[in-house]
């Protein structure tokens, strides 16, 4: 073991046996001036922070139908991996960093063109270099240019590559948080529940950096991600044994990029995913995705999205349902992926929605679907309780352009929805979404009466029956033209309307 890192795991320890729960009580983070060879990086340890009831007690904590939106971006790095999550109040995780090759640099551009000023929470999933590659680069240009990084959180695996020693140096040398991660924690940010599945206490598989790769599960709403790293097949053993059915997710990111020793079916049937998501090279040298996992995902009717061929893919959830953008079309059939267009890590063209998913299993493919490859993928249908009223939600007045700064005046900028019909409409659960992915959820149990008429306004106030509050701290409409989508609460497109 790198003896820096052992330096970090024997505070661990120290702490662990010292203070009940193996934290510190008021949790501050613990220096390190004791730590082998002078260590400057401070480290805690992670304790799970779920109660007996099941509810992590925090404000963490997801509803059933949240507010806001949860957007997960899978970034085509080639091969490698690089995952941004952005919870409902902007905290962000980024997950690995891609390949050592490119030093990082496509991954900053493209968190620099999302407006990420700082990352909250950098995970570590294990220490290959094409899952670590651009970490000393991010930490500097963000502890040196940026905001800053909160934490990092890493399974405790060292590697004796120069890549990893990078990695430790920048961290010690901006003084960043380090956390020792096992399943049972949690990662901290509104409004989303961000569980660390595995690595176990003790690890798996003689200590396998594959195997013992941290596992994340996002649960957001009715939708959920399953972020399982480089695990292979024992990790997907443990997972299985562990938690079962619990595993089952919307979205899954298929274990060391689609390789053979993956994705097995036994998992596939147990985690049920709606999305399969696979990043890699197009002319990865190992062969990834291998048609082995390829073929277990079509016979199971999984749509499949590949970095290589739509490039940069957001998923942006609302709790309910699932908007895919890609900056490029492709097959969405598993065993049709390698007939898509290859797709350069680094092109910075725009990303396009595609699709909309019900986290309960409905597709609805969008408005001229800004592709040329059809998603051959036949929907699930599903009837909406007050599917025969949907038609008589309209738009009476959208107010985009806010006198003066659009960011200050947010309650100047509303949209007027009205029932024309001569029943209620029962709106609990609907979204409201812009080209951008921003998403709006009708409150649990708001109904609009007959011929009524309600405003949503960008910022934020008090509920009532006429007017409804979004919350947000920047303006959503664009004054140039925007459309307004609204879906109702199993993922349909009810009502979609331009304006310039």
């Amino acid at each position: 073991m790198d003896r820096r890192f052992l330096g970090i795991v024997a505070i661990v320890l120290l702490v662990a046996f010292a203070g009940c729960g193996g934290t510190v009580s008021d949790g501050t983070p613990i220096p390190t001036d004791s730590a082998t060879d002078g260590e400057s990086a401070t480290t805690e340890s992670l304790s799970p922070q779920s109660s007996s009831d099941g509810s992590n007690g925090t404000e963490g904590t997801p509803s059933s139908s949240p507010n806001g939106t949860l957007s997960v971006h899978f970034i085509n790095v080639g091969q490698g991996s690089s995952t941004l999550i952005v919870g409902p109040t902007d905290e962000t995780i980024l997950i690995d960093s891609g390949d050592w090759s490119d030093d990082g640099e496509d991954v900053i551009a493209y968190l620099e063109r999302h407006n990420v000023d700082r990352i909250d929470h950098l995970v570590t999933t294990h220490p290959d270099a094409d899952h670590i590659g651009g970490h000393e680069a991010i930490i500097t240009h963000y502890e040196t240019q940026a905001d800053g990084i909160g934490a990092v959180y890493d399974p405790g695996i060292t590697s004796s590559s120069q890549t990893y020693d990078r990695y430790l140096d920048a961290i010690e040398e901006h003084d960043v948080t380090l956390y020792e991660t096992r399943a049972g924690d949690q990662i901290s940010i509104d409004n989303v529940e961000v569980q660390v599945l595995a690595p176990p206490e003790g690890y798996i598989a003689n200590g396998d950096r594959n195997e013992n790769s941290i596992v994340l599960k996002l649960n957001f709403g009715r939708s959920s991600f399953l972020l399982p790293g480089d695990g292979e097949s024992a990790s997907e053993r443990y997972l299985i044994d562990e938690y079962g059915s619990s595993l089952n997710t919307t979205v899954l990111s298929p274990g060391h990029h689609g390789s053979q020793s993956s994705s097995s079916a036994e998992f596939l049937d147990t985690t049920s995913p709606r999305i399969a998501v696979i990043s890699s090279a197009y002319d990865s040298q190992y062969g990834h995705p291998h048609e082995e996992v390829l073929q277990r995902l079509e016979d199971r009717s999984i749509r499949t999205y590949w970095t290589a061929t739509h490039g940069n893919i957001r998923m942006v959830s609302n709790g309910s349902a699932i908007t895919v953008s890609t900056q490029q079309a492709g097959p969405i059939v598993a065993s049709d992926l390698r007939d898509g267009e290859p797709i350069a890590p680094g092109a910075g063209d725009e990303l396009e929605p595609r699709t909309i998913i019900s986290a309960t299993g409905t597709a609805s493919a969008l408005p001229d679907g800004g592709s040329s490859t059809p998603e051959t993928r036949t929907p699930m249908s599903t009837t909406s309780p007050n599917a025969d009223q949907e038609s008589h939600l309209s738009i009476a007045e959208i107010h985009a352009d806010a006198e003066g700064n659009d960011h200050e005046n947010l309650n100047d900028e509303y949209i007027v929805f009205e029932n024309t019909g001569d029943q209620a409409l029962e709106l609990g659960g609907w979204t409201v979404t812009d080209d951008a992915g921003n998403t709006y959820t009708f409150p649990n149990g708001y109904s609009l009466e007959a011929n009524g008429r309600v405003t949503l306004y960008t910022g934020r106030g008090t509920d009532s029956d006429e007017q409804l509050y979004w919350g947000r701290e920047r303006a959503v409409w664009n004054n140039g033209g925007d459309t307004v989508t609204v879906l109702n609460d199993v993922g349909d497109v009810v009502l979609e309307e331009e304006y310039e």
